[in-house]
């Protein structure tokens, strides 16, 4: 049977559009888009079916299935031909038993799901590649596109830069001057987009992508863009896959501008609807306290976020204070009977510490995550038996600056209470041997 997807709004209101137009608010409310697909086609095979299919294509070599989100293109983007899609074998992400880790917390069954593992390091790719393969083969029917653009705090860019210049298409990035990392900020450089590093915060740069999507003038790559979140979504498939489809309990993610919180929902709810499973997880959202404007909202009973201004925080991804997709969180938090969290800076620098002496090595952002991790088992909502995803947006790479200052003790105001700074040593045997003494003593007392 033929599959088909087409934006409509997330509100209710009537019409529908194809994935090929350029639109990224409903033309009647100003409200947000969502990908609606035909149940009833995707009904026609049964959920055995789709497991088997899904499971049969993983991780393989026919173009495009192996990648984790074309092996599931009839419920992502159905209608993008095989010479449109722009793959760079991006999902299929290791989910990393955290078994030291959770004994920490007193947890049997913790995992972190490394979607930072991926052609430009974090989970953008998973939405990008969707967003790309539209925009081209839009083109091919006869859209006009100058550039595609983006407002970003880093890895968005990186990722955009990467399809685009594999799709040969134009790519602008906005980026707010000085809160990028080096190793973030030379992504989209060398992949050959016009980078602008302009001097305001994501918000304000986001604020002129809009406008520049409005005016026509670019194709808008940013999550409001409801195609990235079609991407996105496999995250939920995959996890469940990767358990031999079962569900976890509990879900926790940073998140910033909460397009990927809806992400998931998304991909849990499409697998519910259509029997792959029979229950949601519990939903986590972990901002930093910096900028914090859902865990404001949520914390005090509200359904509707209040824009602020976002403070600096370490977590540069996430250090957004106005959310466009603040409404599409809102539905899955209250779906997935979910819960707000935030992380102090001082929290986050130890959780990501911590984490790294246990195997890992954690980004600012998923030390967000781990933090509210933590809360929650202090408070008991997390039991000692519960399966536990904590989903890892980017690679701990992008953020050696973040790394090197926290073990040298250099970021302003953090205590760095779990450092391990290198011991400069004559080239001494004796010394040395001295230095090896000293550490296992150490050791032996942590225990």
């Amino acid at each position: 049977m033929t599959h088909s997807a087409s934006f409509r709004c997330l509100s209710g209101c009537e019409g529908s559009y194809p994935l090929t137009q350029a639109i990224y608010r409903c033309p009647k409310c100003e409200g947000l888009l969502d990908v609606e697909h035909d149940t009833e086609a995707l009904s026609s095979r049964s959920a055995a079916a789709w497991m088997k299919l899904f499971d049969d294509r993983y991780k393989r070599t026919l173009w495009p299935y192996g990648s984790g989100v074309w092996g599931k293109r009839e419920w992502i983007a159905p209608e993008v031909p095989d010479d449109a899609i722009v793959s760079m074998d991006e999902g299929g992400t290791n989910l990393f038993w955290a078994e030291r880790y959770g004994k920490t917390l007193g947890l049997d069954d913790v995992w972190v799901k490394l979607c930072g593992n991926s052609h430009t390091g974090s989970f953008k790719d998973l939405g990008m590649t969707v967003l790309v393969s539209v925009v081209r083969h839009a083109i091919q029917k006869g859209l006009e596109v100058r550039a595609i653009a983006c407002a970003s705090t880093g890895d968005t860019s990186a990722s955009l830069a990467a399809y685009g210049a594999a799709a040969g298409l134009p790519v602008v990035v906005l980026l707010p001057k000085g809160k990028v990392s080096t190793a973030q900020l030379v992504q989209p450089i060398a992949s050959g987009a016009l980078v602008l590093s302009l001097d305001t915060d994501f918000d304000g740069c986001m604020s002129i992508v809009q406008k520049l999507a409005a005016s026509g003038t670019v194709y808008l790559a940013n999550s409001m863009n409801s195609l990235r979140i079609e991407g996105q979504k496999t995250v939920a498939i995959e996890i469940v896959q990767q358990f031999d489809w079962t569900v976890p309990e509990w879900i926790i993610l940073p998140s910033g501008n909460l397009g990927n919180a809806y992400a998931l929902y998304a991909g849990f709810k499409m697998m519910k609807n259509l029997g792959l499973i029979s229950r949601y997880p519990r939903l986590c959202v972990a901002q930093a306290a910096h900028a914090n404007p859902m865990y404001q909202a949520w914390s005090g009973g509200h359904r509707e976020v209040t824009p602020q201004k976002a403070r600096e925080t370490l977590a540069s991804a996430i250090q957004i204070g106005n959310p466009v997709s603040a409404p599409r969180a809102f539905k899955a938090l209250e779906a997935m009977d979910g819960v707000v969290e935030q992380a102090t800076e001082e929290e986050l620098c130890d959780a990501a510490a911590r984490a790294d002496k246990t195997g890992m090595y954690t980004c600012p952002h998923t030390a967000v995550a781990l933090v509210a991790l933590e809360k929650l088992a202090k408070k008991g909502l997390v039991q000692k038996r519960d399966r536990v995803v904590v989903v890892s947006t980017a690679s701990g790479l992008k953020f050696t600056e973040f790394k090197v200052r926290y073990h040298d003790k250099t970021l302003p105001g953090i205590a760095s209470t779990h450092a391990n700074p290198p011991l400069d040593l004559a080239a001494d045997y004796d010394q040395v041997l001295k230095a090896l003494d000293a550490h296992a003593k150490s050791l032996a007392a942590a225990r």
